[in-house]
């Protein structure tokens, strides 16, 4: 019978990191104790869990089926403990991602409250607008903005973002402003993230919608790049009004097409193992959910 839970969340995240060197740093091990802990498994278990070679770490048949049945396992002992604890107060380690722009601007000044509620859990906040595997990254919740599917996790919405047209004043003043949504076929465009801004911009007004597709001049795989082009005076970009919204309440940024609304962005917070989510991860997003109906950002004209 295997007494210490620690060498099965060891042998997961091995198994998930495909490295032991990886998974000894997230717990704190040397690489040499690591590899000790999950021998000393395998031994108790009679089974070898893991292909060890000089390039990767898989797990092996029995491995792999090893590692379906415990996560769900581990991850109700979680829940289970979390439940008895007076007062609800949560513990341990959050891990959440999410794109830089959100998080920075809109995610970190929300979630103050919730930390103070909480000041024994750690929030750790993994920023990027890549997309991460939810499971290798060990990821407990992942917000991400647009409409993407993942066949592993489960969704909730936790608030739908005014998209805008913006350029600067000086990019303005040398090539004018678009009157209507095709005039922007004649401009210079700068490209951000495709999740939030997919190659058709959809415009509405009376009842009239209208997709118009664009080839970037300049293009960034951060919508903080995108906005500092557009800064800068590379062209005209399409982004998130919250993203932007400080750059055009100081005039670095200038609102275009203006009689149009665009289709808004929304923000999904992606639970990767469904029932069994972490209890701290569907309380940060109760909390955003909440916050951003009590507080939404403003965007200035």
């Amino acid at each position: 019978m295997i007494k210490d839970n620690f060498a099965l969340r060891l042998y997961s995240r091995v198994a998930r990191l495909g490295s032991f060197s990886a998974a000894a740093r997230e717990c704190g091990l040397s690489q040499s104790q690591a590899s000790r802990i999950v021998a000393d498994l395998e031994a108790e278990l009679g089974v070898r869990l893991l292909s060890r070679t000089t390039r990767a770490v898989v797990p092996t048949e029995a491995g792999g089926e090893f590692l379906a049945r415990i996560e769900p396992i581990l991850a109700a002992l979680d829940e289970a403990e979390q439940s008895v604890r007076e007062g609800g107060e949560l513990r341990g380690l959050l891990r959440m991602s999410m794109p830089t722009s959100f998080g920075v601007r809109d995610v970190i000044p929300r979630l103050a409250g919730f930390a103070d509620r909480h000041p024994n859990l750690h929030i750790q906040l993994q920023l990027g607008d890549r997309r991460q595997d939810l499971i290798k990254d060990a990821v407990d919740v992942a917000i991400r903005l647009g409409r993407q599917q993942d066949s592993t996790a489960t969704a909730k919405l936790i608030a739908t973002i005014p998209r805008v047209v913006v350029a600067s004043p000086d990019y303005v003043a040398r090539c004018g402003a678009p009157e209507t949504p095709d005039d922007l076929h004649q401009h210079r465009i700068v490209g951000g993230t495709a999740a939030a801004v997919p190659n058709a911009w959809r415009f509405h007004r009376d009842g009239q919608e209208l997709a118009i597709k664009l080839e970037p001049h300049f293009s960034t795989d951060e919508n903080e790049g995108a906005i500092a082009a557009a800064v800068a005076g590379f062209g005209i970009t399409s982004t998130s009004g919250w993203a932007c919204r400080h750059e055009l309440g100081s005039g670095a940024l200038v609102r275009l097409l203006t009689a149009w609304t665009l289709t808004g962005i929304p923000a999904y917070a992606y639970f990767p193992m469904g029932r069994a989510t972490r209890a701290a991860a569907r309380a940060a997003i109760d909390h955003l959910v909440a916050a951003f109906e009590r507080n939404p950002s403003e965007i200035p004209m």
